[in-house]
């Protein structure tokens, strides 16, 4: 999609088996190949590419797509929405944006009310956060399992290293289970730093149109910082797989994490290798006597 190969994919795909750190990972883009006005020039160009590929994944019919925004908070996953698939058409994408569970999503396992909300056949589905709560605000406050009275899990000693290696197999399952079935999975994790995160924050309470977007909560989140880049790169390392990949998006410059992640999903699309459906030579025949019958309409 880029001029020699300004985004390349792989600087920012998690191997399987990669032990991830995340301090090994620039938050920023440094790299200098581009700018500011450039990279949205080729951001706009990039939703219309988009919107192609999604056109022929609708008349395809065949597979489903499931794109993951996980991220610490103020990172730029709703910006992201709004900005990468602005160029979509709104028929064909499916935004679940989760929160807390409720009681009644609590008695289901934790899958329950993402797999309800999985993309059907020729659709687009994002998931703003999404089941990998489970491994990781969950373990950053492991007080919240106990909530889900699960079998043998009686006290927060029973959720130990054993119980979230076994997360992660469940994890990498169910997302093996519907890539099978037709959904293509694409993770991104969006790499933000605590001093750009602080950034925004104060952004937030000193703009009277960004105050609904800041809670308290937030900002005490902070404290476990540390606990909650922990968290991330085990999921990171143990959840990325050659069938659901995790992407590391640079998130201190907004308008190259969104960059980044058109080129990203439009690569993922090409490699599909989507056309639109053929017709068979009657029906072909058929449309060109439809056709005749249409002009001679206009011509009386």
């Amino acid at each position: 999609m880029l001029k020699e190969k300004i985004i390349n994919i792989e600087n920012y795909q998690i191997k399987p088996g990669t032990k991830v750190l995340l301090k090994n990972f620039p938050t920023d883009y440094d790299e200098g190949k581009l700018d500011k006005a450039e990279g949205e020039e080729l951001l706009e160009s990039g939703r219309k590419k988009l919107a192609e590929m999604q056109d022929k994944l609708y008349a395809h019919d065949e597979y489903s797509v499931l794109i993951i925004f996980q991220a610490m908070d103020a990172a730029g996953k709703d910006s992201a929405v709004k900005h990468i698939m602005s160029g979509l058409n709104p028929t064909g994408v499916q935004v679940h944006s989760f929160k807390a569970p409720s009681s009644t999503e609590l008695d289901h396992d934790y899958f329950w009310r993402h797999y309800k909300a999985l993309p059907s056949r020729g659709m687009i589905g994002i998931f703003n956060r999404s089941h990998y709560e489970n491994v990781l605000v969950t373990r950053v406050h492991p007080d919240l399992i106990l909530r889900e009275n699960l079998p043998g899990i009686n006290t927060i000693y029973d959720v130990n290293e054993k119980f979230w290696e076994t997360r992660f197999k469940q994890i990498n399952r169910f997302e093996k289970n519907i890539y099978q079935n037709g959904t293509i999975v694409l993770k991104f994790f969006l790499h933000l730093s605590r001093k750009e995160q602080k950034k925004r924050f104060i952004e937030r309470i000193d703009d009277p149109k960004k105050n609904w977007k800041f809670s308290p909560t937030d900002a005490s989140e902070r404290r476990f910082w540390q606990d909650y880049q922990h968290a991330y790169q085990e999921a990171l390392s143990n959840t990325s797989t050659e069938l659901a990949p995790w992407f590391i998006i640079p998130a201190d410059d907004k308008w190259f994490t969104r960059l980044a992640i058109v080129n990203i999903i439009y690569e993922q699309f090409e490699a599909m290798h989507l056309e639109y459906p053929t017709v068979s030579d009657e029906v072909k025949t058929e449309l060109l006597k439809v056709k005749e019958q249409l002009l001679s309409e206009e011509n009386k």
